[in-house]
């Protein structure tokens, strides 16, 4: 996995809010993930392609990764987390 970019804010209204952009080996086209957290804890995302349309096996096979692989999951929330920006 190669990460190109991420960012997350947070705020007492909206928690807190992130996305990943980043690459996977094999795969033609780069990803986002949107994250999402109002504590903290427990995380909602959406995973898309991030420029273009791609194969939709390929975002399926590694959304199904992502559900099965907690430390990638963990590790995507954690490089976001990096950036952390607080809002008032």
């Amino acid at each position: 996995m190669n990460v190109l970019e991420a960012t997350m804010t947070y705020s007492k209204e909206d928690g807190y809010v992130g996305k990943v952009h980043f690459g996977v080996e094999g795969h033609k086209n780069e990803y986002e993930i949107a994250l999402h957290s109002k504590r903290g804890k427990e995380w909602g995302y959406g995973l898309f392609f991030l420029h273009e349309s791609g194969k939709e096996e390929e975002l399926l096979a590694l959304e199904d990764l992502l559900e099965e692989d907690d430390e990638l999951f963990d590790f995507l929330i954690e490089t976001a987390k990096e950036k952390l920006e607080k809002q008032e």
